[in-house]
Formats: structure tokens, sequence, C-alpha cells
């Protein structure tokens, strides 16, 4: 729930500029929570705020870090958070089927980072290989992804093995299969093993989920689209700043948000982001980052309506608006 009355904004450069009556009032304080610890993955969130970027847009933002004991859900529904990053297209349907009022407004990655990784030479290199074999997931997982995998590749329940999020389990059997995120876990196993995994990139077979999506309450976007849609250009523009430019204040800021994330991790993560086009690619080349389509949200709602997961007669289209994006904005800070 915005907490101050809506600022008034006009169109300017890059963004939203304020009037000069309104440059010396107070900025509309908005706090936004992420999905997990301060990471790579929500670089560009922390370098629109370490470079004044939403402040440009008449906004005074604070994010708020999430954690393995953050309920996002919880967090957006009671407006505890103006907006809050999901990790998949489900949050926002999951929202519809709850007949929970929140609304997905961008989709800051075009790729789901969401991976099954094996060793080389253990006979598991492609997604289908791994049918019939254990597999360490999350227990979210078995609501997400997992559906895919048993819809489209014939997956079954009696694969399925706890992943603790650690890699010593993987590490410690070479026939083991787990689950990670792209920019992550490939790199730390790696580093610990000397050896470069076996990464099958999910969006990449098939697997169609937006990721890193905003939410925030429906009625914001009924009643303070202003609000709204300064917060989605701010971002955008921190996300290609922080791909495309100098990432180094947003990571000094995460690193200060979490100190155990080092700074090689960081490099890691922005190379493999950029390599495999998680935030960039598809929709977003033409369309600026951000970008949502209903032909992919109604693709994945089918996939997993299919599986069993939301009803058919479900309306999915009540889970994301493109008011905000798809009209390449800041697009000329794209650097192929």
């Amino acid at each position: 729930m915005f907490r101050r009355s809506a600022l008034a904004l006009i169109a300017g450069g890059l963004g939203l500029s304020l009037t000069a009556a309104h440059a010396q009032a107070p900025l509309p304080k908005i706090t936004f929570g992420t999905d997990w610890l301060a990471e790579a993955e929500h670089g560009g969130f922390y370098q629109a705020v370490a470079t004044g970027l939403y402040k440009k847009h008449g906004l005074d933002v604070t994010i708020r870090m999430g954690g393995p004991q953050a309920n996002p859900v919880q967090l957006i529904a009671t407006g505890v958070v103006d907006f809050q990053l999901s990790s998949g297209s489900s949050g926002a349907l999951n929202m519809v089927q709850q007949d929970i009022p929140v609304v997905a407004v961008a989709a800051i990655f075009q790729k789901d980072p969401q991976v099954l990784i094996s060793h080389p030479g253990a006979g598991n290199d492609k997604l289908t290989d791994m049918k019939g074999k254990p597999i360490m997931i999350s227990s979210a997982a078995r609501s997400g992804y997992w559906l895919f995998l048993k819809a489209k590749l014939g997956f079954v329940d009696t694969q399925i093995r706890p992943y603790t999020f650690s890699a010593a389990p993987f590490l410690a059997d070479k026939s083991a299969i787990q689950q990670g995120f792209v920019s992550a876990e490939p790199y730390e196993i790696e580093r610990v093993s000397h050896e470069k995994p076996v990464v099958n990139l999910l969006a990449d077979n098939g697997y169609s989920s937006y990721s890193n999506v905003i939410l925030t309450q429906t009625k914001s976007v009924k009643e303070r689209p202003e609000i709204v849609r300064a917060f989605v250009e701010a971002s955008i523009e921190g996300w290609y700043s922080y791909i495309y430019g100098d990432p180094s204040p947003g990571n000094a800021a995460i690193r200060v948000a979490n100190p155990d994330m080092t700074q090689a991790n960081l490099d890691n993560g922005i190379a493999t982001m950029k390599s495999y086009g998680v935030v960039d690619s598809g929709d977003s080349e033409k369309m600026g980052i951000g970008a949502m389509t209903d032909a992919r949200w109604a693709e994945f709602f089918k996939t997993m309506s299919d599986a069993g997961l939301y009803p058919a007669g479900m309306d999915y289209k009540k889970a994301f608006t493109t008011e905000f994006v798809d009209k390449g904005y800041a697009l000329q800070m794209r650097k192929p």
C-alpha cells in the first residue's frame, strides 16, 4: 500500500522528471521485496538505488531483502511491501487462483534461470537422459518446474530426492543430478571440484516461465499507475545499466546487504546472465527489458494447467498487465 499521495510526473529524457514545485517535496516512500538474499540476480534493482535512478523518477525506494524465511505472497498481499519480486510466472498465477488481487507488471528475466546440473561422463548430458533417475530438487519445485518436466518429458515423482541447498551430496556422487540457478550453483561446483558440470537450462528446453517478475497490488495499478510506471521504468534503466554499463555501484550495494556475496560470484552472475540471455533476449531485444506477452503467459498457463496445477477455466489474464512494458523503454541503453 502506498503511504503518500501521488507525485505529478512529466515525461522527459529516459524517464519521468519531477516538476520544480514537487522537486522539493518529500518523495513517496516505496518498499520493494526481493525473493532471496542479495545477489547478481537482483543487481539492476540495487543499481537503480545506488545510482539514484529511483529518485530521478520521483521515488524513495528501500529494498527489503528476502531469504529462506520470507513469505513473498503474504508481504505483497498485505501491503507490507509495495512491490515484490517473484521467481517465476507461477507467483502471479497462484495469486489469481487464490483470488488475491495482485498482478505482474514486468518480467525482468526473459528466461527462468533454473537448471538441472549433472556430472560430465555420467550419461546425463540431456534432460531426456535424466528420465527415471534420482534428481535433487527443493520442495517448492514440486509445484513449479517439476510439473513441466513431468508433463513434457515423462519425469515421475519417484525420482525426487530432497535438495538441501548444499552441493556436498552432488559432489560426493558422480551419478547425482541436482537443481540450481544457471548463474550460481554451476560456478560454485566448478570452483570446488575443478570440473565443469553439465548444465541444462530449462528455459532452453521449452520451459516458458518468466522470472524476476515484479508484482504489485491490483489496486495500485488502478489508483496509482504513475507510481507503478515510475518504479518499473527506473528498474528497467537499472538493469540496462547493470548489464551493459558499470555494475560496480549495484555490486557494492549488494555486498553491503549480503556480506557473504563475493565479487567473483557477482562477476560470474553478470557474465552468465548475459551469455545465456537471461535478462535480455527474445522479445526484450525489440520491446525492452521487462517485456511480457499474452502468448508467453498463455503458453505457460496451458502447460501448468494441463499438468493439473491450475483449473483450465481460470482467467490467466488477471495475472499480468503489459501497461507498463513492451514499449521499448530505454532501449537505446542496450549494447548487443
